[in-house]
């Protein structure tokens, strides 16, 4: 059974602060720029950050769906984790400063891969349909925060 990795990442033309917040705000900004392969979206607690449980079904291709029940922490500055309670799946999420009134988003999720064919299509495939995911939820996040 292999580790599954996919990253991707942005630049964001917002400070680092709002667009960290931005992305923490679980009971707010968070569902609105969740793009559709998220549906059941609900904060089970807390809300902003440290200590939030959130869940979510994400719909991956036509026949993967996962049912995530999160756990957030923030272990750094600038940095949100999701661990899944449900399977082995875990996000980070790490935004720092990049440069005048900009910011980089990077999101890494990882997860114990299928072994067999199975897990050599998985770790061939779904690290580009997970990274298609994320940019998109990035691109909705930068709409968001430069509307203000």
């Amino acid at each position: 059974m292999a580790q599954v990795e996919a990253t991707t990442e942005r630049i964001i033309p917002a400070d680092a602060e709002t667009v960290f917040d931005a992305l923490a705000d679980y009971a707010g900004t968070r569902a609105k720029v969740l793009p559709e392969h998220f549906s059941e979206y609900e904060v089970r607690e807390g809300g902003d950050g440290e200590g939030t449980l959130v869940h979510w079904k994400l719909q991956a291709t036509s026949k993967r769906i996962r049912d995530c029940l999160l756990e957030v922490t923030e272990p750094t500055d600038g940095e949100l984790v999701e661990k899944d309670r449900n399977s082995s799946m875990v996000t980070t999420w790490r935004v720092t400063p990049a440069g005048e009134g900009q910011s980089r988003v990077v999101v890494t999720t990882v997860w114990n891969g299928a072994g067999g064919i199975g897990g050599f299509f998985e770790k061939t495939f779904a690290p580009k349909g997970l990274a298609r995911i994320y940019d998109a939820l990035l691109a909705n996040l930068a709409a968001h925060v430069a509307r203000g």
